[in-house]
């Protein structure tokens, strides 16, 4: 008995040291290399990051709505900026009879990192008697965009390609709290397919809470009604957007009832900026004292709208969308749907040719050698064709210029006539002149030479006269 209980537990000794090695060999596998084995293709990350600075960034955003709905002020608030001054007033000091698109330029500077930030303003946008077709100027210059950077990528240099494109439409909305107008859904029914559209109620501060909630009810009920596409948040990352909260929340989280944000009064707590659009805003660039601390608002009778407080407005969640967390998104959205949008319509026109469909099935029925001879010949005869038309206009340009230096000369000569008559006109009347000054001065000295004798034979007069006295007194 006492051997196999020697024999049993020599045996359990061995395979729990087997185990154990088993156990230390699946720990070095599934344990991390050291540094010794380290390659470096996790420094990747870092690599594009120095580029990306180096190089820096580029975003447009596109600002429409009715004049004095507070756009200038509001693009100052989200980049602490004047892009907007005294120097170059915002559109509602510009206003146009026609809707212009304009656009300003503005490089900005934060932490080393260098954003080229384009804004494009519509003047004259929604303020006139008639606004059928005032997007016309808006679709055109997105479209003209668009062209621009397909003919830049066509190129045969294409390091450097400027990107021009708008990538967001902050759409303004009149307060009313009717709901969107006529204008408002036409404009964006217009626009969907092209560019990203973030609805804005502008001058929030002139609703109360709950009107302000019931009006985002009613805009995005009609929004839905009329199948508008706007910018769809995508789920950033959830450390990224809790960070974001736990931010927001120790700067204005609710210290009583009182305080308590308008999201807790009136539903349950919003935590996703999905979820507050349409993005009712405040903006001002006045800095104002407001319990010891100094704060961006609006000062009013009953108290302080404050621009960075959640319970005021939906400024942040709005800043920190469009700056902090999906600005690249926006970017990305622009460049893979919209453009490409573009671009597949723009290339299906060309191969389908002009006033052509293209085939459904994808392919000709025509032989492609065939094809390609006959649109050979269709160039050749097209370029033909444009070569007669520029020597007819180079010859007619040639005849003008001719004619032209000809009636010059002609000018010129007939100039020259008129001065040649002139100069022997003054000649004549500066000889006329002289013959008659030699006249009078002819008759002048004759009548000066009679005056001379006339006195002579005065003087002698009255000296013999004095003669004759002196002699009679004599005698």
């Amino acid at each position: 008995m006492g051997e196999d209980s020697d024999s049993g537990s020599y045996h359990q000794r061995e395979m729990s040291q087997h185990a154990q090695a088993m156990e230390r060999l699946n720990l070095s596998v599934n344990k991390p290399k050291d540094m010794e084995s380290y390659v470096g293709y996790a420094n990747l990350p870092n690599q594009v990051y120095r580029r990306s600075v180096k190089r820096g960034f580029e975003f447009t955003l596109m600002v429409v709505g009715e004049s004095g709905l507070g756009k200038s002020t509001l693009i100052n608030s989200l980049f602490l900026t004047d892009v907007y001054s005294s120097q170059y007033p915002g559109p509602s000091q510009r206003i146009k009879k026609t809707v212009k698109v304009e656009t300003s330029q503005v490089l900005l500077k934060e932490n080393g990192v260098q954003l080229r930030l384009t804004i494009v303003d519509t003047p004259g946008f929604g303020d006139q008697v008639d606004n059928s077709n005032c997007w016309t100027p808006i679709l055109d210059h997105i479209d003209s965009k668009f062209e621009d950077y397909l003919n830049a990528e066509s190129r045969v240099n294409r390091r450097t390609i400027p990107d021009k494109r708008v990538h967001c439409c902050l759409y303004f909305i009149a307060p009313s709290g009717h709901g969107l107008k006529p204008l408002d859904v036409e404009f964006m029914k217009r626009l969907h397919e092209k560019v990203n559209i973030i609805p804005l109620i502008a001058k929030a501060d002139t609703l109360t809470p709950l009107e302000c909630r019931e009006f985002k009810k009613q805009i995005m009920k009609e929004i839905n009604e009329n199948k508008i596409k706007i910018y769809e948040f995508p789920d950033i990352e959830e450390d990224e957007e809790t960070k974001e909260n736990k931010k927001l929340a120790r700067r204005n989280g609710p210290k009583d009832k009182e305080h308590t944000p308008n999201s807790l009064k009136y539903g349950k707590k919003i935590t996703k900026p999905q979820e507050r659009v349409p993005f009712a805003v405040v903006g001002s660039n006045m800095i104002l004292e407001c319990n010891g601390k100094r704060v961006r608002g609006r000062q009013y009778p009953w108290g302080i709208a404050e621009v960075e407080n959640l319970e005021h407005c939906d400024f942040i969640p709005l800043r920190n969308m469009l700056i902090r967390t999906h600005m690249q998104d926006l970017k990305d959205v622009t460049n893979n749907v919209h453009y490409e949008n573009f671009r597949c319509k723009k290339l299906t026109a060309v191969t389908a040719g002009e006033g052509k469909r293209p085939n459904p099935k994808g392919m000709s029925d025509k032989n492609p050698l065939e094809q390609f001879e006959n649109e050979k010949d269709e160039h050749e005869a097209k370029m033909k064709k444009m070569e007669s038309e520029m020597e007819q206009v180079f010859e007619m340009k040639v005849k003008e210029k001719k004619q032209k230096l000809k009636d010059s000369e002609a000018d010129l000569q007939r100039r020259l006539e008129q001065m040649k008559k002139s100069l022997e006109q003054q000649q004549r009347e500066l000889e006329e002149k002289r013959r008659n000054f030699e006249v009078e001065k002819k008759s002048f000295e004759e009548s000066q030479k009679m005056q001379d004798e006339r006195r002579k034979l005065e003087n002698s007069k009255t000296l013999d006269g004095k003669k004759q006295k002196q002699k009679k007194t004599i005698f």
